[in-house]
């Protein structure tokens, strides 16, 4: 059995992984902890790794928690990291998120700010069953403000460009939030929630990537 060390996204929680199938593997679920003032990501992931209490972990980070999951990689070794809905390197946020961020369009969020699910982020997570959208509803209302933030002031400024050899990237055709660009493993028609809608394939590719 191996320890897996899951990462969920930006102010999601372990929810999203309740629908994937893991196998007999030592499952452990990293929680977000509170950003210091002005910590950077570097410095986050570091405090992270003291929640893995391994040697060669494997890490799965879905979409933010993959970005957190390169990060801590080049911390500590780890045996695989599996990236879902997520990024490899800088090159892989799109030039709105970059150009947002030059802008600093992200700091004019109000402390109080919430998120709501609306049919926009519906569509732009890809999700359509009733079911779904209440899990969305359900996790963005959770989402601390402050964590929101600071989490996507790091993301537009993220500027990694290492190619870690042990990443195994999943990665849906039609992700609108990061387009598809290339993956190790591809799902024709794959959003960016597909971990929740198409956790059966997101399943057996989680499994194969283990294995490879």
């Amino acid at each position: 059995m191996k320890d897996l060390y899951l990462l969920s996204g930006l102010g999601a929680d372990k929810r999203v992984f309740d629908f994937l199938d893991l196998g007999n593997h030592n499952i452990h679920h990293i929680a977000w902890i509170r950003p210091l003032e002005n910590e950077s990501l570097s410095e986050y992931a570091k405090r992270l790794c003291n929640e893995i209490n391994c040697l060669n972990p494997i890490l799965i980070g879905v979409s933010f928690g993959g970005i957190v999951a390169m990060e801590i990689g080049k911390i500590i070794k780890t045996e695989k990291i599996i990236l879902i809905s997520s990024a490899r390197t800088a090159n892989d946020i799109p030039m709105r998120f970059k150009l947002a961020g030059k802008l600093k369009l992200h700091r004019t969020i109000p402390p109080s700010f919430k998120v709501r699910n609306n049919p926009i982020q519906s569509w732009l997570f890809g999700v359509q069953t009733k079911a779904e959208k209440e899990l969305l509803t359900s996790i963005l209302n959770d989402t601390d403000p402050y964590f929101l933030r600071w989490a996507i002031d790091t993301l537009v400024r993220w500027n990694n460009v290492d190619l870690l050899e042990n990443v195994k990237q999943i990665h849906g055709t039609k992700d609108k939030i990061l387009p598809f660009k290339k993956a190790d493993f591809v799902i024709e028609g794959g959003e960016h929630l597909m971990i929740v809608s198409r956790a059966t394939e997101v399943s057996k590719m989680i499994k194969k990537a283990i294995a490879d």
